[in-house]
Parts: structure tokens; C-alpha cells; sequence
């Protein structure tokens, strides 16, 4: 199972979307300040998760998560405000 996942800063205007096998290990590491790319914005919050079968179906969620349509799509299901 691979899950695609989206946190949100808690202290600062950021939303990260990543995939991962092992998602209370993943956002550990995220809030420990482990991941190059999100150390500055530590903590955060789990705003969201979408599970999939494949890696393959996860990375294609995640690209388009990660897209300007999909921050849109984050900002007004999860009423995330500007960012």
C-alpha cells in the first residue's frame, strides 16, 4: 500500500505533498526536522492522505497534487486559505 500524502506547516505558509509506504514513520521524520526540503517549515500537520495499491497510481496522484491544479484542488477541498 502507498500512500499520498499532504501536510501543512503549522508556523508557516507551506504545504508539502509526498508519497510513502510508511506514513506515521514519514511524517515523523518530516516533523524531526529529518527532510532536507521541509526542515525549515517544521511542524506540521497531516492534512490529508489518498491510499493506492500501486506506486504507480500513487506517483501519478502526487504529480498532479504537486501541480498548480492540484494546489488548487487542496486549497478549496481542504479550505487551506491563500498559500
Amino acid at each position: 500500500m502507498y500512500h499520498v500524502y499532504t501536510i501543512k506547516s503549522i508556523n508557516r505558509n507551506y504545504i508539502y505533498v509526498g508519497i510513502t509506504g510508511n506514513l506515521e514513520k514519514r511524517i515523523k521524520r518530516h516533523n524531526a526536522g529529518k527532510n532536507k526540503t521541509t526542515k525549515p517549515y517544521c511542524p506540521f500537520a497531516l492534512i490529508a492522505v489518498e491510499n493506492y495499491n500501486t506506486r504507480i497510481k500513487a506517483r501519478e496522484r502526487e504529480k498532479y497534487l504537486k501541480s498548480g491544479c492540484g494546489k488548487e484542488y487542496l486549497k478549496k477541498e481542504y479550505n487551506l486559505g491563500e498559500w
